[in-house]
């Protein structure tokens, strides 16, 4: 996600620059979106069958929650609030898109931003020094791992409006903790692995039964000796 810088105020209009700017910052989005939908309908066009749908979106969403929440906890510019609020926007836009494709075509696609949805959720919670350790890893990221937690705990700046991370002790609290698992320094990082497996049993099971026989074939096909071997099937119906 890119940088927020913040926008120089101009006297008598910070309202007039703030609005602006968070419309540029959606704007970006919406277009994200939009691509989201012209590929769903794409897919709706051709027929394909609504359980392949929900594993494509399952699996591209997959694949952004893995860039996403990596790109956060190895760029600090990327670990700030402000980009916390652009990302929450995001976000916003996206659940919007799912619940307006339905369960039959998003189904759990939403669901598999959970890491970057709680991340982001971390960057804007305000009173960060007042959080409990058992807050933080049971109500605010509990898919998040400690080495997770720790380092976009150690990572977060506030460049909006200077408030902190959380507290000394609850930092200390995770290198006890991460020393007792004896954690990898660089396991806080997911998996660039968005697969998701489905057999071809699943589609043939998907697929809805279509009944030919109505179908009147073309004049070329009746027409064609080529084709000679389809007239008796058809004539006999």
């Amino acid at each position: 996600a890119p940088r927020i810088s913040r926008a120089r105020p101009v006297k008598g209009s910070s309202h007039s620059v703030s609005s602006t700017s968070q419309q540029n910052l959606i704007a970006h989005w919406q277009e994200i979106v939009k691509s989201l939908g012209s590929f769903l309908i794409i897919l709706k066009t051709n027929h394909v069958p609504p359980f392949l749908v929900r594993k494509v979106y399952t699996q591209i969403f997959s694949f952004v929650n893995v860039q996403l929440f990596n790109s956060l906890l190895l760029r600090r510019e990327c670990c700030s609030f402000s980009n916390g609020e652009y990302v929450k926007a995001g976000l916003a836009e996206i659940e919007h898109w799912c619940y307006n494709a339905t369960d039959e075509y998003a189904g759990s696609a939403w669901d598999a931003l959970k890491h970057i949805r709680q991340a982001i959720g971390f960057l804007v919670t305000h009173q960060k020094p007042k959080k409990t350790l058992d807050e933080i890893i049971h109500d605010l990221c509990p898919v998040l791992s400690l080495q997770q937690l720790y380092r976009i705990s150690t990572m977060y700046w506030d460049d909006k409006y200077n408030s902190q991370s959380v507290s000394p002790d609850v930092i200390s609290s995770m290198r006890v903790l991460m020393a007792e698992e004896n954690a990898v320094s660089n396991s806080f990082l997911l998996d660039d692995d968005s697969n998701i497996p489905f057999s071809v049993d699943d589609i043939s099971k998907s697929m809805d039964q279509i009944e030919f026989s109505d179908i009147e074939p073309p004049p070329l096909i009746r027409e064609n000796s080529g084709f000679s071997f389809l007239l008796p099937r058809i004539e006999s119906h």
